[in-house]
């Protein structure tokens, strides 16, 4: 999506000689800073947490069953995976 966002000059080239020394784009520079200030990676959002709270249905449960069992008929590997 597009914004438009007003920089003063110094921040501006700031952000771009930020950019410069990390071989990344501005936008990126702006948009981790974002990530950074708004917590967008370090907490879940408040959604994703309701859906962890609220215990699956018995439908759910069988169709992850089913597709967790077609995964593994479907491996080439039959060793056992790793342990996580």
């Amino acid at each position: 999506m597009t914004t438009t966002v007003h920089l003063s000059q110094r921040l501006l080239e700031r952000v771009d000689a930020r950019a410069k020394a990390l071989g990344v784009s501005r936008n990126r520079v702006i948009t981790d800073a974002l990530e950074r200030t708004l917590g967008c990676k370090e907490t879940w959002p408040p959604e994703l947490v309701r859906m962890l709270e609220t215990p699956p249905d018995r439908a759910t449960i069988d169709a992850l069953d089913a597709a967790l069992a077609s995964v593994r008929a479907s491996r080439r590997n039959r060793r056992r995976p790793p342990s996580l």
